[in-house]
């Protein structure tokens, strides 16, 4: 069976003092194969990226400082995280749209 590969981008990522902004919520049981957060502003940022379950927040990185003009890859080497329905994968930065997040994920893994 083929997989459905998906993806979700954001450019308005909240800072700290806001609410998270959200990327992904699992209706299945979902993988997230790729979080890349790249910086666009004119000086270091940092970054958290949690994923939300059943009332509870699992960091996958906590104020993680990403360098101007770079980029930090949180899933890499063939890794997976992966999120079962109801599971919301959020994000902010210490500075409000200062950092774009491009996130790839199979929908509905398929066994």
């Amino acid at each position: 069976m083929a997989q459905d590969f998906e993806r979700s981008y954001s450019s308005s990522v909240s800072n700290a003092s806001g609410s998270p902004t959200t990327l992904v919520t699992s209706n299945s049981d979902d993988a997230l194969i790729s979080i890349r957060c790249v910086n666009k502003y004119t000086t270091a940022v940092n970054v958290t990226v949690l994923i939300s379950s059943s009332g509870t927040d699992f960091y996958v990185i906590k104020d993680a400082p990403i360098p101007l003009g770079g980029s930090l890859e949180l899933i890499d080497s063939g890794s997976k995280i992966v999120m079962q329905s109801g599971d919301v994968l959020k994000v902010y930065a210490d500075t409000a749209s200062a950092v774009d997040v491009l996130t790839s994920y199979v929908d509905s893994i398929s066994t």
